[in-house]
């Protein structure tokens, strides 16, 4: 069950003075997305953090975006929604995404937060979406992620 055992996701302004942090986000499956985007925005200013907002077409584009971000901010979170279909492309642009962003934040040092939700369909999606009468907040989620892994790759020695 999605949601069992979760993170803490509070955010203390103080733990993020001086943070960058960028926000790219699909186009597709807009009411989805608007969700999606909202709760990254609420994460952000529950954290004292004025986010960058980056939208690209698709899913699929989120990890190009997302390595350029990485030059300048602390920590990038990466929000998109792919609903599987009848054809594997649902499989491709998972897939593609999902490597795309795992190789950003090892590569860049730089943390992504992973908003991307991989539906079987647009209601599973709706729940997570962070939406009235949603169950999850996957954009909040993503954010708070992204931040305090940030804040706690900062102090490392």
């Amino acid at each position: 069950m999605s949601g069992a055992g979760a993170a803490d996701t509070t955010l203390t302004p103080e733990d993020y003075r001086g943070f960058k942090l960028a926000i790219v986000a699909a186009s597709w499956h807009t009411q989805v997305m608007d969700g999606l985007l909202d709760g990254a925005r609420r994460a952000a200013a529950d954290a004292g953090v004025e986010p960058t907002i980056v939208r690209v077409p698709g899913t699929f584009e989120l990890p190009v975006a997302a390595t350029r971000l990485a030059e300048k901010y602390d920590a990038i979170v990466a929000l998109g929604v792919v609903i599987r279909g009848g054809t594997p492309h649902f499989d491709y642009v998972c897939q593609g995404a999902t490597s795309g962003l795992t190789d950003v934040s090892v590569l860049t040092g730089r943390p992504v937060g992973f908003g991307v939700l991989t539906c079987d369909n647009e209601q599973q999606a709706l729940d997570r979406a962070g939406l009235p009468g949603s169950s999850e907040d996957k954009g909040y989620e993503a954010t708070a992620a992204a931040l305090q892994t940030a804040a706690t790759l900062k102090n490392l020695p």
